[in-house]
């Protein structure tokens, strides 16, 4: 494709010339183009990479050139430098071209080649004398001379250079006229297209793909797109392997994705290239996103897109769909050019070809980089980024550029070469991540295993761990000899001094090698990232060590500061005032960037013997060496880094009289000689209170005298100490002084000091602030990177809106959600679960409070502060903008708290220090009570100024909660509060804490947690995690070590102490995640036991919760606790057993480790062991105390969880080595901390964690179960019963598999089993059908406990389920056993009949023949023929059957009414109640007053009176008696022989006689009797629910022995084989009708069984309510009933709910066959019809050609026929002998095939009803296998356990769908009100209730101690939130109450509430709860 962009050609004609240009010819150019030329000599190949890095950076992007004319200048003079041969530099020796490459390998000399440049190392010119051969040019006409060997090579050579250049102008101008490049030029890159096709418009005026052919072909020729070659591989739409063409391996991809589904589309693209081509690819992928003209890019799914973890922003584009836009097309390739270049740099170091890219000339050596070939590739790359859409007011030339670089990029090769030791020579450029480090690694190795490439991140390492050794790290030296002991060889004194010498020179060389400790430091700073180096800075401070103030950069000359690292540091002194009276100690608390201190700065000028930070030590303290000196171990002569930094430390006072000085000073240590670092000094100088010079002597006036002068002369006061001499400190004058040093130790030196600092202090005016330093033109600060600028902008912006306000002020006014209204919210919750009074109306008012809470808390609305907040974060470009916007948020708020802080810590400590004073007197004075109260108002004050982000995440988090809680629905625009969770989360996986429970309000927060913990599930896809949690008393050390141990983010300030709780997620690197199960380990912080702050108004009961919220969450739980007394113990160690007691008793397996901190010995072992055997004793005592009051028998404390007294107890030493604030941490603390860390993660092996999502349930487990008074009985866990639900499926459809191929056997074998050809069926023969099936299903169970997610959870319930299955199996196979057993017995029982049948049928046909030879004259008049047969007919059956009874219908009314009145009952009565029907309902009555009498003795006669109340739990009792005598009766009558025997009235008799036995015995245990109307009702009950099988069951005999019967429905086949003898049809006609007539009976019994059960089959998988469990079947029965709105319905489902669900299921059966889907199941119906016809044809064809070439007769054939159409279809027999003359098999083929026609046709129009009156009916085969369940019912409410496992024991019974007790009839004793209490309620409750009608009380929140029923379910508080029965008692009132004359008031009072639920509400709730 021919250019149109002539600047795009011209530069490509550039390039090419370049690269035939000399060393020499190219300076020539860079001159002219910049006015001098670049050292080329003198540039070493790490130098040019980084002027490739440099025109790649923003500073190029801003130069701009003038256009066409400067290109054009520069083409103009590389042409004449080309036509003249300038110098005849061609073949400089110093360089080779490609020409020279190839003949020097062909015998040039070895001193013209050029090797391979080393980095760091310049090219060495050759020598002179080496003689060069002249060119032509030089030569000039000398044709006659022969030329030399050497010269015949040059020439050659020269004319292939000129052939070159020659073909390299041709190209150039048929490029630049539009002609295509040669197709022999290499192209430099192929790019290939990957993704959606749908993306782009593929066409002509698409610049990238112009074609539209057939996809994944490689294209045939180049790309000429604006003068750069490119081959283009075509592969959209993901083509499969086999398809993908031949791919180089130099290529990029280009993954195109739609701007709707950018996220969805880049997942599944890389997906793809990292399966198909490998992930070493993945790196080389530009994601481009395309859009519509007018469309711009989805910022939603742009925000998605960048929360992937591969993703980078260098790598992403947009453009249009067209792809038209050259401008868009250039920016691509560009971007491609940078992404290629980098990543070859990334991977192949410092022998990388940078030039290789996108914009470089193709034809170079490959693997040869050479300095010229870097210079080509560093101008072509700025020509092409001199682009005229960026020129604004003319050129820069490249002399700036150059000479920038030049200044900025000067490496040390010293520093080179200790960075490459180090191992950080990557890290200067790509730089170590603060994320890298907090990642869980590999542990620190030990000091005789380090080597130096593992020192800097050891030192990381244990610099965040606090311990300040990590300066003194020792590395293991490869050369030192091993000490022995052993005897050597004896030498001579001569050798031992050659021993010596060489082993002090080895020493020596050691020591030369050896790092400098400072330098690691260094270099681990230079190469950190901004937030490591802040980290890094903070963790320095804390160990007390100084910190860099003034730092040079290595690679410039340029001084730094880095201000950013300080930000996080806060001091804390006392300064102490002495008065008249007393002293007054003061303390000052406050970052150390804002404190304003006088500073001592310290120089030296020129060498000295005494150290400067030594001494320094001395002064601020001397047994920490707070700055480094060369006395230190591992100090080194040879230090790179350190000389020309200034480091700063601060000596904060303790407010005591034997502290140094009295108030915060800083002192400033300048590294090296300031002779040689004049800029620094000047610095220091200026902002310094005090100067202190050392120098070596002032005798001789030497170089530094005019230094000494300059300074005396200042104003600024000055110490000079003098190394030669020996004086006192004197005066000098005013404000200088100067001390000796000579014959002087330290000690003495510094007291010295320390008196003269005081006095010059005291009358300096001159203070010293960090932030200063940025004013500082000189000096370069960190901070003004420009994306520091932009974080703290926009941290500033939301600190702007709290100008001139206090703490509390700010809170109330910005934060409104979470004051008051918050904690008025999470009160309210709390008194939900604790009601009192009329609980479910106290209930409804205080969810409606809730509501119009969180109303307010809508309205308040979304402060500026949170907006501000939030699209801050939005609009952050990048990870590292989120980052310092957040950092700088925190800053700027603590610094807002800290003044506040400090004065009421202030106020607080000295009013305290009041009340004790008065107590001590004993004063009870108002100014005690006023000193009290004003200490509670100054608490309360402490609590409203605190002040961080978890405040505005707290406030964000309700505002989130407010209105997710409202689920008010979104118009537009999705809106702000939405995006809440997503950018939380990212933080939180980012590493930031995040508060889980809020300790202002003690309330966590469930929805706000859940959504996040959900959005982390998405962006993480649920990792697993290791909980670790942490518990202990206030002030114990948790966060510190916790910060410690993993470097985290915990709250440690001591006003600032941790409350509620906090989670961080802390990564496994990548080498360590294979050593465990997990992906990353999430830490929980909590607040401390036994707050102070709590102490007035919190209880035990408050530490009780978080204990057991804490270790519940845990997988383990770290107790810490301080100190070594066991009674300080005793209180935190009795919470701790009795957290674990709970954890035990739901079923939670956490372990612990106790953590003792502060013990002043750890290393003495005797102690320890009497430590850990006390600590076991109490722990033992605890368990057995806590089993007491959790009701639990427990022992020790090992019966509660495992532990091991040896291992699971850790002995901490104490934190500080000394005394704060000027005391280092404590290395011991150090050790402890790791040694933790190791046991922690030892631990965290053998588990496998939780997933993420599992742990987002736990928590709302956990805190709803707290919540309730009694943990126990309370906790749900909500994983565990997902789980099981899901397992429940897979049980439902692993029976069903079976269930359906036990059907179908069993429609194999029925047919054949009921014709009496199969006499015999063997429990083998029926498992050896099933084997397969089986063995497929126990696969499938073994495959899910095995590889399922939650397998760990499965675990518990495989063995149950295995066992469950097989012997669902087993009963499967008995079943279909007993059922095909009795079908045999009952064809045994007709032998007879069947002997007879076919006797008859024989008669008949022969009969039949004979009378139509008589009638074939009338054969023509259907109607006589009819009238003919149907006479003779009815005499041959009279004939046949004269000796034969008819077998008559039974008339069980007539038996009912005969069998009551034998019974002594009135007709009257037996009439009357079969009138009224009131019978058919009796299990389902209200009210069963009417049918009793009380027995009263009156006179010592039994009189009986009419009882008008019967309590509500007679009225159950009477239920269930009705129940139970109708189960027992109708079982009684099913086990009768009446489908083979028939029926006898006297089966009613018996069943009569012992309803009236039953009914006595009731009353013989009751205070009442039954009337007769009783007796009456329930015999006819029990009658009508036996009626409909007794009369199925007399059918069945009568139509299976009954002649009469048989030969009547004979009739019809009869009559059509008379008429077709009569019309003369042949005996193979007739035989074929008969034939079809048998196949159409068996084949429509054979299409409708197989039919019924695959729509079984279909609904079970596709039916929304039978694809599930139990419950899920549940549900929809519930819906449905909700939906019909029919009283009556909802009776019977809750009086007897499996009738109902029975009625369910074939109601939707029905729907589902007739209505809704009647187009599916006639598929299927058409389906299998078309099978067995298919199988018929086939058969019929088989039987008929065995027959055509062997004999055989009829019954051989029908034989053969019947056979091979079994299993398929089984025909009744068949009588041949009336057609033995057929024997022509092929016609009677014939003749069968057309009746088979009509068959098909008849059976295509089978009606569905015909199939649901099939044997296999769908509804019944759903019935079996839905309701095979448990049908246990809550025992107070009658809600029916909805586990799918019929025997689920051990599990409890359970269900969602709680209801008010009143639903099914209950009442308070002795009143007719109906209760309105949900059973979820009452057990949260503090009434009681009468177990099983008796007398004795049991409480509701221990019903399980009720016995049986009541101890076999676990019914848990939720609330009732359940809307679904409200709506019911609302809708239904008056029915229920008619129903149970029974009134709904006094405590059965509706809710006014609950009237609000609407039935669409009710049916909404109802999925809401099974979504639980």
């Amino acid at each position: 494709m021919a250019t149109n962009n002539p600047r795009r050609a011209l530069i490509f004609k550039i390039q090419t010339k370049l690269c035939t240009l000399s060393t020499e010819q190219l300076q020539t150019v860079l001159s002219a183009t910049d006015g001098s030329a670049i050292p080329v000599h003198d540039l070493s190949e790490p130098e040019l990479y980084d002027l490739i890095d440099f025109v790649k950076s923003e500073k190029l992007k801003a130069l701009e050139d003038e256009g066409m004319a400067q290109l054009l200048l520069l083409d103009e003079q590389i042409s004449n430098l080309l036509a003249t041969d300038v110098g005849a530099t061609g073949d400089d020796p110093t360089t080779l071209s490609r020409t020279d490459m190839s003949a020097s390998q062909t015998g040039c000399p070895a001193s013209l080649q050029l090797g391979p440049i080393d980095s760091g190392l310049q090219t060495a010119t050759p020598p002179t004398d080496i003689p060069v051969q002249p060119t032509q040019t030089e030569r000039g006409a000398t044709d006659d001379q022969p030329p030399t060997a050497s010269e015949t090579v040059m020439n050659s050579r020269d004319i292939q250079h000129a052939e070159r250049r020659d073909k390299n102008v041709q190209e150039e101008t048929e490029n630049i006229s539009g002609s295509p490049p040669s197709s022999e030029v290499t192209p430099p890159l192929t790019l290939v297209l990957t993704g959606n096709k749908n993306s782009i418009d593929i066409g002509s005026k698409n610049i990238l793909l112009d074609h539209d052919q057939e996809i994944h072909v490689k294209e045939s020729r180049l790309y000429d797109l604006f003068g750069d070659q490119i081959t283009l591989i075509n592969m959209l739409e993901f083509p499969s392997i086999d398809t993908i063409p031949e791919i180089p391996e130099d290529c990029a991809f280009i993954l195109l994705v739609s701007n709707d589904q950018q996220e969805n589309q880049y997942t599944s693209g890389m997906q793809w290239l990292e399966k198909t081509l490998g992930k070493e690819h993945s790196s080389y992928v530009m994601t481009v996103v395309t859009h519509d003209d007018s469309e711009e890019i989805c910022e939603n799914e742009l925000q998605k897109l960048k929360a992937k973890s591969g993703f980078s922003e260098k790598r992403y584009h947009t453009c249009t769909r067209s792809m038209k836009d050259e401008n868009e097309i250039v920016d691509l390739l560009e971007k491609i050019n940078d992404m290629v270049s980098e990543n070859r740099r990334m991977t192949g170091g410092n022998q990388a070809n940078p030039d290789e890219t996108l914009k470089t000339v193709a034809d170079l050596p490959e693997g040869q980089p050479s300095l010229k070939k870097s210079i080509i590739s560093a101008v072509t790359n700025i020509l092409n980024r001199l682009n005229p859409r960026q020129r604004k007011d003319g050129g820069h030339d490249l002399k700036a550029i150059c000479n920038s670089l030049d200044e900025e990029r000067k490496v040390d090769p010293k520093q080179s070469e200790m960075l490459k030791n180090l191992g950080l020579q990557d890290k200067s450029q790509t730089k170590w991540l603060s994320a890298e480090c907090l990642q869980i690694g590999q542990p620190v190795k030990q000091p005789n295993d380090i080597s130096e490439k593992d020192l800097p991140y050891a030192f990381l390492q244990r610099l965040l761990m606090l311990d300040y050794r990590a300066r003194y790290i020792t590395v293991q030296q490869a050369n030192c000899k091993e000490v022995s002991n052993s005897q050597g060889v004896s030498v001579s004194d001569d050798d031992d001094f050659d021993e010596l010498y060489i082993t002090m020179t080895e020493s020596d060389q050691s020591k030369k090698n050896h790092v400098h400790p400072m330098d690691v430091q260094m270099a681990v700073f230079h190469c950190s990232d901004s937030f490591l180096k802040q980290k890094m800075i903070t963790k320095l401070s804390q160990c007390q060590y100084a910190l860099p103030l003034l730092v040079p950069d290595p690679l410039s000359t340029k001084i730094e500061c880095p201000l950013w690292t300080f930000r996080q540091i806060t001091k804390t002194w006392k300064i102490s005032t002495n008065t008249e009276n007393a002293t007054t100690v003061t303390m000052k608390s406050m970052p150390v960037y804002k404190a304003e201190t006088l500073m001592v700065s310290f120089f030296r000028l020129g060498s000295m013997s005494l150290s400067k930070s030594q001494l320094m030590n001395a002064l601020i303290n001397n047994r920490h060496d707070t700055f480094f000196h060369r006395n230190c171990k591992g100090s080194t002569k040879s230090r790179h880094l350190m000389d020309g930094v200034a480091e700063i430390a601060w000596y904060c006072p303790a407010g005591k009289d034997n502290d140094f000085f009295t108030d915060c000073i800083a002192f400033c240590n300048l590294h090296g000689d300031s002779l040689a670092i004049g800029k620094q000094r000047e610095i220091l100088t200026e902002m310094s209170s005090v100067i202190v010079v050392l120098v070596p002597t002032l005798k001789d006036k030497n170089k530094n005298w005019a230094d000494i002068v300059e300074l005396l002369k200042s104003e600024k006061p000055l110490i000079c100490l003098i190394a030669d001499d020996n004086c006192d400190a004197k005066k000098i004058k005013s404000g200088k002084y100067q001390l000796g040093l000579n014959g002087k130790n330290y000690e003495d030196i510094s007291d010295q000091l320390k008196e003269i600092i005081q006095i010059l202090l005291s009358g300096s005016k001159r203070f010293f602030q960090l932030e200063l330093l940025a004013k500082d033109s000189e000096i370069k600060v960190d901070e003004n990177e420009e994306v520091c600028k932009r974080g703290k902008n926009a941290a500033n912006k939301i600190v702007t809106c709290f100008k001139g306000m206090d703490v509390s002020e700010i809170k109330y006014k910005f934060l409104p959600c979470q004051g008051q209204l918050w904690h008025d919210w999470c009160r309210i919750s709390k008194e939900i679960y604790h009601l009192k009074g009329h609980l479910e109306e106290d209930k409804a008012q205080k969810v409606q409070q809730l509501e119009e809470l969180r109303q307010k808390q809508c309205d308040a609305g979304i402060s500026r502060v949170i907006d501000l907040f939030t699209k801050a974060i939005l609009s952050c470009l990048s990870s590292e903008e989120k980052q310092f916007f957040l950092t700088w948020t925190q800053i700027l708020i603590d610094a807002l708290s800290t003044d506040d802080l400090s004065s009421i810590l202030q106020n607080y400590d000295k009013t305290w220090s009041e009340v004790l004073v008065l107590k001590k007197k004993h004063d009870k004075s108002a100014q005690l009570k006023h000193n009290q109260t004003e200490l509670e108002l100054l608490s309360k004050k402490l609590q409203s100024a605190t002040f961080g982000l978890e405040h505005i995440f707290r406030e964000m988090g309700q505002i989130y909660e407010a209105h997710k809680s409202l689920k008010k629905p979104s118009l537009g625009q999705q809106p702000d509060w939405t995006k809440y969770p997503e950018l939380a989360a990212d933080l939180m996986i980012s590493g930031h804490p995040m508060e889980l429970m809020d300790g202002d309000a003690g309330h966590v927060p469930l929805i706000w947690i859940s959504s996040i913990l959900q959005e982390v599930i998405k962006k993480l896809n649920d990792p697993r995690v290791f909980v670790l949690s942490v518990l202990g008393v206030q002030s114990s050390g948790k966060s510190t070590m916790l910060n410690a141990m993993f470097g985290l983010q915990f709250a440690v300030s001591a006003g600032r102490c941790t409350k509620g709780a906090y989670m961080q997620l802390v990564k496994l690197s990548e080498e360590n995640k294979d050593k465990y199960q997990f992906d990353y380990i999430l830490v929980v912080d909590t607040e401390g036991l036994r707050a102070l702050e709590l102490a007035r108004n919190a209880t035990l009961h408050h530490d009780n919760e978080l204990a057991t919220f804490v270790v519940g969450l845990g997988n383990m739980t770290l107790i810490n606790i301080f100190g070594e007394n066991p009674a300080d113990m005793q209180d935190v160690l009795q919470i701790v057993v009795q957290a674990f007691m709970r954890m035990k008793k739901v079923k939670l397996s956490p372990s612990c480790v106790f953590v003792h901190q502060n013990v002043t010995d750890i290393t003495a072992a005797e102690k320890n062991m009497d430590g850990k055997r006390r600590l076991q004793e109490k722990l033992d005592k605890m368990a057995q105390l806590a089993a007491q009051e959790e009701v639990c028998d427990v022992e020790c404390f090992s019966d509660v969880i495992a532990f091991d007294v040896q291992k699971d107890v850790q002995y901490f030493a104490q934190l500080w080595e000394g005394s704060p604030p000027m005391a280092p941490p404590n290395p011991g603390y150090s050790e402890s901390v790791q040694e933790l860390k190791s046991i922690i993660l030892s631990k965290a092996k053998q588990s496998t964690g939780i997933t993420l999502s599992h742990f987002s349930t736990k928590i709302q487990d956990l805190w709803n179960a707290l919540m309730n008074e009694h943990f126990v009985f309370s906790f749900k866990n909500t994983q565990e019963i997902a789980v099981y639900r899901k397992l429940e499926v897979q049980y439902g459809n692993w029976t069903w598999a079976l269930r359906s191929e036990i059907l179908n056997i069993e429609n194999q074998l029925y047919p054949g089993v009921e014709k009496g050809q199969l006499d015999k069926v063997e429990l083998s023969y029926l498992n050896k059908e099933m084997a397969k099936t089986y063995e497929e299903v126990t696969k499938c169970i073994s495959l899910y406990f095995e590889d399922d997610k939650d397998k760990e959870m499965l675990v518990q319930w495989r063995g149950r389920f295995e066992n469950k299955i097989k012997e669902f199996h087993e009963e499967l196979i008995k079943g279909v056993k007993v059922k095909l057993d009795e079908v045999i017995q009952q064809n045994k029982a007709r032998q007879n009949l069947e002997r007879k049948k076919t006797e008859f049928e024989n008669n008949l046909l022969q009969k039949s023949k004979e009378l139509a030879h008589k009638l074939k004259c009338i054969a023509s008049d259907e109607e006589e023929l009819k009238a003919q047969f149907s006479t003779v007919g009815s005499q041959w059956v009279k004939e046949l059957t004269s000796d034969t009874k008819p077998i008559k219908n039974i008339n069980l009314e007539e038996d009912q009414f005969a069998v009551l009145l034998e019974l002594g009952v009135e007709w009257g009565l037996i009439d009357e109640s079969k009138r009224n029907k009131k019978y058919k309902n009796l299990s389902e009555r209200g009210d069963y007053s009417d049918y009793i009498t009380i027995k009263k003795s009156i006179g010592g006669v039994c009189k009986f009176v009419k009882m008008t109340c019967v309590p509500y739990e007679e009225q159950e009792l009477i239920r269930s008696f009705i129940n139970e005598v109708e189960q027992k009766c109708v079982a009684a009558i099913k086990s009768k022989p009446v489908a083979t025997r028939g029926f006898t009235s006297t089966y009613l008799k018996e069943v009569a006689q012992n309803i009236k036995s039953e009914i006595q015995t009731m009353e013989s245990q009751r205070k009442y009797v039954f009337k007769k109307e009783f007796t009456v009702d329930l015999s006819l009950y029990v009658f009508d629910r036996a009626e409909g099988w007794l009369l199925n069951s007399h059918k069945i005999y009568r139509d299976n022995n009954d002649v009469f019967t048989h030969l009547d429905n004979k009739k019809n086949e009869y009559y059509n084989i008379f008429r077709s003898f009569c019309k003369g049809s042949s005996s193979a006609v007739v035989f074929g009708e008969i034939m079809c007539e048998k196949l159409k009976v068996s084949a429509v019994e054979a299409v409708c069984n197989k039919t019924g059960v695959d729509i079984a089959g279909e609904m079970m998988c596709s039916f929304p309510a039978f694809n599930g469990n139990r419950l899920n079947l549940e549900k929809h029965v519930l819906a449905s009933l909700a939906e019909k709105e029919d009283f009556s319905s909802f009776i019977t489902y809750i009086r007897n709910p499996r009738a109902q669900v029975e009625a369910f299921i074939k109601e939707e059966v029905e729907k589902y066959m007739l209505t809704t889907q009647k187009s599916k199941v006639q598929t299927i119906l058409k389906k299998n019809l078309e099978d067995i016809t298919s199988v018929i044809s086939q058969v019929l064809f088989e039987a008929t050609e065995k027959f055509k070439h062997k004999k055989g007769n009829i019954e051989m054939w029908v034989e053969e026929f019947s056979s091979k159409l079994k299993p398929n279809l089984i025909l009744d027999a068949i009588s041949c002998q009336n057609f033995s003359d057929t024997n022509n098999f092929e016609f009677l083929k014939e003749e069968i095939e057309k009746g088979l026609e009509i068959i098909t046709t008849e059976m295509s129009k089978l009606s569905l009803e015909k199939v649901n009156d099939c044997r296999q009916k769908p509804d019944q085969i759903l019935i079996d296998q839905l309701c095979n369940c448990c049908w246990e019912r809550c025992p107070f409410c009658a809600a029916v356990c909805t586990n799918t496992l019929k025997d689920h024991s051990p599990e409890k019974h359970s269900v969602p769908f709680h209801r008010p007790t009143g639903v099914k009839g209950w009442h308070v004793r002795g009143r007719v009100d109906l209760v309105i209490d949900f059973c979820t309620t009452l057990v949260a409750s503090d009434r009681r209730f009468h177990p099983n009608q008796s007398d004795w009380t049991v409480p509701y929140k221990q019903y399980p101690t009720a016995g049986e029923p009541f101890a076999s379910w676990s019914i848990t508080a939720d609330a009732s939130m359940l809307a679904y029965w409200k709506w019911f008692i609302c809708r239904f009132q008056k029915e229920l109450e008619d129903h149970y004359h029974k009134k709904f008031q006094g405590s059965g009072k509706i809710p006014q509430q609950w009237k609000h639920f609407s039935k669409k509400d009710a049916i909404k709730s109802l999925d809401e709860m099974c979504s639980l």
